[in-house]
Protein backbone atom coordinates (compact mmCIF):
# COMPACT_ATOMS: atom_id res chain seq x y z
CA UNK A 1 0.00 0.00 0.00
CA UNK A 2 1.47 3.46 -1.17
CA UNK A 3 1.80 5.94 1.32
CA UNK A 4 -0.42 8.81 1.21
CA UNK A 5 0.86 12.14 -0.63
CA UNK A 6 0.91 13.97 2.07
CA UNK A 7 3.77 11.39 3.39
CA UNK A 8 5.44 11.36 0.11
CA UNK A 9 5.91 15.32 0.09
CA UNK A 10 6.36 16.18 3.44
CA UNK A 11 9.73 16.36 2.58
CA UNK A 12 9.57 18.90 -0.17
CA UNK A 13 7.34 20.82 1.54
CA UNK A 14 8.69 20.78 4.91
CA UNK A 15 8.56 24.89 6.03
CA UNK A 16 10.44 24.86 2.18
CA UNK A 17 13.18 23.07 3.78
CA UNK A 18 14.96 19.61 2.01
CA UNK A 19 17.79 17.54 2.45
CA UNK A 20 19.31 17.56 5.67
CA UNK A 21 17.25 19.79 7.04
CA UNK A 22 13.94 18.35 6.28
CA UNK A 23 11.64 16.63 9.13
CA UNK A 24 12.28 13.08 7.83
CA UNK A 25 15.96 13.74 8.67
CA UNK A 26 18.08 13.23 12.33
CA UNK A 27 17.36 16.57 13.69
CA UNK A 28 20.97 17.63 14.55
CA UNK A 29 22.25 20.75 16.27
CA UNK A 30 25.55 20.22 15.06
CA UNK A 31 26.33 21.27 11.67
CA UNK A 32 28.49 18.32 11.49
CA UNK A 33 30.18 15.53 13.73
CA UNK A 34 33.47 15.50 11.92
CA UNK A 35 36.43 16.53 14.20
CA UNK A 36 38.80 16.60 11.65
CA UNK A 37 39.77 20.07 9.20
CA UNK A 38 37.09 19.30 7.07
CA UNK A 39 37.08 22.90 6.33
CA UNK A 40 40.71 23.10 5.03
CA UNK A 41 40.36 21.55 1.08
CA UNK A 42 37.34 24.13 0.21
CA UNK A 43 39.41 26.94 1.98
CA UNK A 44 42.76 25.99 -0.39
CA UNK A 45 40.35 25.45 -3.04
CA UNK A 46 38.82 28.57 -3.23
CA UNK A 47 42.38 29.98 -2.58
CA UNK A 48 43.60 28.70 -5.96
CA UNK A 49 40.65 29.14 -8.08
CA UNK A 50 40.27 32.65 -7.21
CA UNK A 51 44.05 33.38 -7.40
CA UNK A 52 43.94 31.77 -10.82
CA UNK A 53 41.19 34.12 -12.26
CA UNK A 54 42.36 36.96 -10.59
CA UNK A 55 45.78 36.26 -12.59
CA UNK A 56 44.18 35.43 -16.07
CA UNK A 57 41.76 37.86 -15.70
CA UNK A 58 44.81 40.76 -15.43
CA UNK A 59 46.68 39.14 -18.00
CA UNK A 60 44.13 38.83 -20.08
CA UNK A 61 42.94 42.63 -20.51
CA UNK A 62 46.57 43.97 -20.12
CA UNK A 63 47.60 43.89 -23.96
CA UNK A 64 51.46 43.65 -23.61
CA UNK A 65 54.40 41.49 -23.04
CA UNK A 66 52.65 38.32 -24.92
CA UNK A 67 54.06 37.88 -27.79
CA UNK A 68 57.97 37.12 -28.28
CA UNK A 69 58.56 38.14 -32.18
CA UNK A 70 62.16 36.67 -31.91
CA UNK A 71 61.37 33.21 -31.35
CA UNK A 72 57.29 33.78 -32.31
CA UNK A 73 56.35 32.56 -28.56
CA UNK A 74 52.39 33.23 -28.18
CA UNK A 75 50.92 32.91 -24.93
CA UNK A 76 47.81 30.81 -24.65
CA UNK A 77 45.78 33.53 -23.42
CA UNK A 78 46.06 35.44 -26.64
CA UNK A 79 45.59 32.56 -28.79
CA UNK A 80 44.24 32.92 -31.46
CA UNK A 81 44.85 36.72 -31.71
CA UNK A 82 42.64 37.85 -34.48
CA UNK A 83 42.04 41.65 -34.13
CA UNK A 84 44.14 44.29 -36.04
CA UNK A 85 45.13 45.34 -32.48
CA UNK A 86 47.34 42.49 -31.82
CA UNK A 87 51.00 43.17 -32.19
CA UNK A 88 52.39 42.45 -36.16
CA UNK A 89 53.61 38.83 -35.74
CA UNK A 90 51.54 37.43 -33.37
CA UNK A 91 48.00 36.90 -35.58
CA UNK A 92 48.50 33.14 -36.90
CA UNK A 93 45.44 33.09 -38.70
CA UNK A 94 45.07 36.76 -39.96
CA UNK A 95 42.97 39.70 -38.53
CA UNK A 96 39.34 38.86 -39.73
CA UNK A 97 38.59 41.61 -36.28
CA UNK A 98 39.10 45.53 -36.71
CA UNK A 99 40.71 47.14 -33.77
CA UNK A 100 39.28 46.77 -30.47
CA UNK A 101 38.78 49.03 -27.50
CA UNK A 102 40.80 48.14 -24.06
CA UNK A 103 37.53 46.44 -22.83
CA UNK A 104 37.34 43.71 -24.58
CA UNK A 105 40.09 40.83 -24.28
CA UNK A 106 42.36 40.18 -27.57
CA UNK A 107 41.44 36.58 -27.62
CA UNK A 108 37.87 36.94 -26.88
CA UNK A 109 37.31 34.36 -29.23
CA UNK A 110 38.47 31.40 -27.49
CA UNK A 111 38.43 32.52 -23.64
CA UNK A 112 34.30 32.28 -23.40
CA UNK A 113 34.70 28.79 -24.31
CA UNK A 114 37.74 27.85 -22.25
CA UNK A 115 35.85 29.27 -19.77
CA UNK A 116 32.31 27.85 -20.00
CA UNK A 117 34.10 24.57 -20.70
CA UNK A 118 35.99 24.80 -17.00
CA UNK A 119 33.01 26.44 -15.38
CA UNK A 120 30.93 23.03 -16.50
CA UNK A 121 33.52 20.49 -16.14
CA UNK A 122 32.05 17.62 -13.67
CA UNK A 123 35.00 18.36 -11.56
CA UNK A 124 35.41 21.92 -11.22
CA UNK A 125 31.46 21.48 -10.40
CA UNK A 126 32.45 19.93 -7.16
CA UNK A 127 35.17 22.33 -6.65
CA UNK A 128 33.83 25.61 -6.75
CA UNK A 129 30.11 24.34 -5.09
CA UNK A 130 31.97 23.52 -2.09
CA UNK A 131 34.30 25.84 -2.19
CA UNK A 132 32.96 28.74 -2.94
CA UNK A 133 28.88 27.69 -2.30
CA UNK A 134 28.96 25.53 0.58
CA UNK A 135 26.91 23.09 -1.39
CA UNK A 136 28.19 21.07 0.54
CA UNK A 137 31.32 22.49 2.23
CA UNK A 138 32.51 19.08 2.75
CA UNK A 139 31.40 15.15 3.35
CA UNK A 140 29.11 14.80 5.89
CA UNK A 141 28.54 18.55 6.26
CA UNK A 142 25.20 20.22 6.22
CA UNK A 143 25.20 22.92 3.38
CA UNK A 144 23.44 26.00 4.83
CA UNK A 145 21.03 26.40 2.18
CA UNK A 146 17.32 25.73 2.92
CA UNK A 147 16.39 24.28 -0.41
CA UNK A 148 17.88 22.37 -3.24
CA UNK A 149 17.09 21.91 -7.01
CA UNK A 150 20.42 20.58 -8.20
CA UNK A 151 21.30 21.32 -12.00
CA UNK A 152 17.45 21.16 -13.52
CA UNK A 153 16.86 24.94 -13.43
CA UNK A 154 18.53 27.78 -15.06
CA UNK A 155 21.10 29.03 -14.60
CA UNK A 156 23.00 25.59 -13.58
CA UNK A 157 21.23 23.43 -16.59
CA UNK A 158 23.48 25.26 -18.82
CA UNK A 159 25.79 22.87 -17.20
CA UNK A 160 24.71 20.16 -19.83
CA UNK A 161 26.14 21.78 -22.29
CA UNK A 162 29.42 21.06 -21.60
CA UNK A 163 29.32 17.68 -24.07
CA UNK A 164 29.01 20.77 -26.72
CA UNK A 165 32.28 22.49 -25.05
CA UNK A 166 34.27 19.38 -25.29
CA UNK A 167 34.55 19.69 -28.84
CA UNK A 168 35.63 24.13 -29.06
CA UNK A 169 37.96 22.56 -26.23
CA UNK A 170 39.45 20.40 -28.64
CA UNK A 171 39.50 23.22 -31.51
CA UNK A 172 41.09 25.04 -28.68
CA UNK A 173 43.75 22.55 -27.94
CA UNK A 174 44.25 21.95 -32.02
CA UNK A 175 45.41 25.82 -31.89
CA UNK A 176 47.62 25.93 -29.00
CA UNK A 177 49.14 22.65 -30.51
CA UNK A 178 49.62 24.96 -33.76
CA UNK A 179 51.08 27.62 -31.62
CA UNK A 180 53.58 25.18 -29.89
CA UNK A 181 54.88 24.01 -33.51
CA UNK A 182 55.32 27.70 -34.69
CA UNK A 183 57.20 28.41 -31.68
CA UNK A 184 59.95 26.46 -33.20
CA UNK A 185 61.87 29.38 -34.92
CA UNK A 186 64.69 31.80 -34.54
CA UNK A 187 66.37 34.36 -36.46
CA UNK A 188 67.73 32.24 -38.64
CA UNK A 189 65.35 29.26 -39.13
CA UNK A 190 65.00 26.69 -37.13
CA UNK A 191 64.85 27.31 -33.35
CA UNK A 192 64.55 25.33 -29.84
CA UNK A 193 64.73 27.24 -26.14
CA UNK A 194 63.48 26.42 -22.70
CA UNK A 195 60.81 28.54 -24.06
CA UNK A 196 59.58 25.41 -26.25
CA UNK A 197 59.71 23.21 -23.43
CA UNK A 198 57.27 24.90 -21.54
CA UNK A 199 54.78 25.30 -24.20
CA UNK A 200 55.12 21.77 -25.49
CA UNK A 201 54.35 20.54 -21.74
CA UNK A 202 51.70 23.09 -21.90
CA UNK A 203 49.84 21.83 -24.68
CA UNK A 204 50.64 18.37 -23.88
CA UNK A 205 48.87 18.85 -20.46
CA UNK A 206 45.71 20.34 -22.10
CA UNK A 207 45.33 17.81 -24.67
CA UNK A 208 45.74 14.95 -21.29
CA UNK A 209 42.82 17.55 -19.62
CA UNK A 210 40.78 17.46 -22.11
CA UNK A 211 41.10 14.09 -23.44
CA UNK A 212 40.06 12.82 -20.41
CA UNK A 213 36.89 14.45 -19.55
CA UNK A 214 33.61 12.50 -18.94
CA UNK A 215 32.25 13.59 -22.17
CA UNK A 216 35.50 12.63 -24.50
CA UNK A 217 34.65 9.21 -22.40
CA UNK A 218 31.47 8.73 -23.32
CA UNK A 219 31.47 9.94 -27.48
CA UNK A 220 34.51 7.03 -27.30
CA UNK A 221 32.55 4.30 -25.76
CA UNK A 222 30.14 5.17 -23.77
CA UNK A 223 26.77 4.25 -26.30
CA UNK A 224 27.99 0.88 -27.24
CA UNK A 225 26.38 -1.96 -26.09
CA UNK A 226 28.77 -4.14 -27.27
CA UNK A 227 32.44 -4.02 -26.92
CA UNK A 228 33.54 -6.79 -28.90
CA UNK A 229 32.27 -5.83 -32.05
CA UNK A 230 33.84 -2.07 -31.92
CA UNK A 231 37.32 -3.09 -31.22
CA UNK A 232 39.30 -0.46 -32.08
CA UNK A 233 36.44 2.04 -30.19
CA UNK A 234 36.76 0.06 -26.94
CA UNK A 235 40.57 0.53 -26.98
CA UNK A 236 40.68 4.20 -27.14
CA UNK A 237 37.12 4.26 -24.52
CA UNK A 238 39.99 2.34 -22.02
CA UNK A 239 42.57 4.91 -22.81
CA UNK A 240 40.59 7.52 -22.10
CA UNK A 241 39.06 5.54 -18.99
CA UNK A 242 42.59 5.62 -17.94
CA UNK A 243 43.08 9.51 -18.28
CA UNK A 244 39.83 9.98 -16.48
CA UNK A 245 41.06 8.29 -13.08
CA UNK A 246 43.35 11.58 -13.27
CA UNK A 247 41.04 14.35 -14.47
CA UNK A 248 40.85 16.11 -11.49
CA UNK A 249 44.95 16.14 -10.91
CA UNK A 250 44.82 16.89 -14.37
CA UNK A 251 42.25 20.11 -13.97
CA UNK A 252 44.64 21.44 -11.32
CA UNK A 253 48.15 20.52 -13.75
CA UNK A 254 47.18 22.63 -16.30
CA UNK A 255 46.14 25.56 -14.21
CA UNK A 256 49.38 25.96 -13.31
CA UNK A 257 51.01 25.26 -16.59
CA UNK A 258 48.93 27.66 -18.42
CA UNK A 259 49.82 30.37 -15.65
CA UNK A 260 53.24 29.29 -15.87
CA UNK A 261 53.26 29.53 -19.71
CA UNK A 262 52.09 33.34 -19.84
CA UNK A 263 54.11 34.08 -17.03
CA UNK A 264 57.22 32.42 -18.86
CA UNK A 265 56.44 34.47 -22.08
CA UNK A 266 55.81 37.83 -20.05
CA UNK A 267 59.25 37.87 -18.95
CA UNK A 268 61.09 36.95 -22.25
CA UNK A 269 58.76 39.32 -24.22
CA UNK A 270 59.35 42.09 -21.31
CA UNK A 271 63.44 41.36 -21.77
CA UNK A 272 63.13 40.74 -18.05
CA UNK A 273 64.60 37.19 -18.97
CA UNK A 274 66.50 35.86 -21.91
CA UNK A 275 65.24 32.79 -23.41
CA UNK A 276 68.00 29.97 -22.74
CA UNK A 277 68.11 28.55 -26.25
CA UNK A 278 69.47 25.23 -27.39
CA UNK A 279 69.32 25.42 -30.91
CA UNK A 280 69.43 28.73 -32.52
Amino acid sequence: MSAPATDRNAEQHDNGRTGVFSSTRAQLSARTLRTDRWWIPPVLTAIGLGAFVAYATVRSFVRTAYWVEEYHYLTPFYSPCLSDSCVPGSSHFGTPFPELPMLVPLGFVVLPFLLLFRLTCYYYRKAYYRAFWLSPPACAVAEPHSKYSGETRFPLIVQNAHRYLFYAAVVISLINTYDAITAFHSPGGFGFGLGNVVLVVNVVALWAYTLSCHSCRHITGGRLKHFSAHPVRYWIWTQVSKLNTRHMQLAWITLGTLVFTDFYVMLVASGTLTDLRFVG
